[in-house]
């Protein structure tokens, strides 16, 4: 069905949740390609130190194996301590720093995301029939086409080195051990640096390629989209009535306050505001409840059949309605005249100056 095809592009939401269970965009080439060269590269620069290390343990015990008659068993294990000594002085290092390209390289596509949803045990990777359908799908047969492909380029590039190379490596019988060794490494340098430049432009390639199947999975269907907003932002017709809820059941608390109030002030249809004040506990008058046209009405019948004094003054219900909030305290601009209103209907109801029953 159409709706059902997957035709929208990824929303965030659906973004952040395939993040949260490891499902990312990762290009494996590049990570190789950067570990690789920089690795290559470190090798040109620490090759002086690399090769001085090898040729004093070599010379060290080439000579002094020639020295001797015998063998001795101090002199094998001395000569394991030094080698492994030296492997390390020339191994370590190259090793940290392919494995930190790596990880930066990797870092770098993933934005640093570590997720143990990947980690948690599924039953689906060990059921046979998963595997089967995973090994014959469209990403294991791209994954394997890619990896023949590189081969061939490989096997290519090495070839054609070489053939072009076959005449020199004639001559090379000829020299001395020192110029053919640099010979050899220049050779090696060559070869590296055109598998190198073919391997970035196989890696930029699968990049494309690995950003653009992974926005193809991450497609919705129409359905999916209109399902996810009703997830998100909630069905509208559903959000309406439980606003509407809302709404009567904060206006029903409203109108319970109305008879816990001093005052209701009014004009005389239009604005109703209910203000009560304890002078012991409040800095000022607050709203209790507060209307216009039928809810005004209702406040106003509400605090006639409770005994609440209703008070008419136009400019004050008015501006009051406008600049309070339920529950609020009334601005200090109207405390003067609020105050004198306050003492008419305390007079008027046996209280005294903080509303208290003489």
């Amino acid at each position: 069905m159409a709706a059902d095809e997957k035709t929208e592009q990824a929303t965030p939401k659906k973004r952040r949740d395939e993040r949260k269970k490891g499902n990312i965009f990762l290009s494996k080439d590049v990570v190789v390609v950067v570990s690789l060269l920089g690795t290559f590269f470190s090798l040109k620069l620490l090759f002086p130190s690399m090769y001085e290390a090898l040729s004093t343990f070599l010379l060290r015990y080439m000579s002094y194996a020639y020295s001797k008659t015998e063998v001795t068993a101090e002199f094998i294990s001395d000569m394991t301590i030094e080698m492994i000594i030296t492997f390390v002085r020339v191994c370590v290092p190259l090793l940290m720093i392919a494995v930190l390209l790596a990880v930066i390289a990797t870092a770098a596509q993933t934005k640093l995301l570590f997720s143990t949803d990947a980690l948690k045990p599924k039953f689906s990777r060990l059921s046979p029939l998963q595997g089967f359908k995973k090994m014959f799908s469209s990403k294991s047969i791209v994954e394997v086409v890619k990896g023949i492909i590189k081969i061939s380029i490989l096997i290519y590039i090495i070839y054609n080195f070489f053939m072009g190379q076959l005449i020199n490596f004639e001559r090379t019988l000829k020299l001395d051990l020192i110029s053919s060794s640099a010979y050899i490494l220049d050779c090696v340098i060559k070869l590296v640096m055109k598998v190198s430049i073919a391997f970035v432009v196989i890696s930029a390639f699968d990049y494309l390629y690995q950003w653009w199947d992974y926005e193809r999975q991450l497609k919705m269907s129409k359905q999916e989209v209109k399902e996810e907003y009703k997830q998100t932002e909630g069905n509208p017709q559903i959000k309406g009535k439980i606003r509407e809820l809302q709404r009567r059941m904060a206006m029903s608390r409203m109108m319970q306050s109305v008879p816990d109030a001093d005052v209701v002030l009014r004009n005389p249809t239009h604005f109703a505001v209910a203000l009560k004040y304890d002078g012991e506990k409040d800095i000022a008058p607050i709203v209790v409840a507060k209307g216009q046209d039928e809810i005004a009405l209702r406040i106003v019948k509400i605090a006639e059949e409770n005994g609440v004094q209703v008070v008419e003054n136009k400019p004050i219900a008015r501006a009051l309605y406008a600049m309070t909030q339920v529950s609020g305290t009334i601005p200090e601009e109207f405390y003067g005249t609020v105050a004198e209103i306050l003492v008419y209907v305390y007079k008027l109801d046996g209280k005294d100056l903080t509303g208290k029953k003489k």
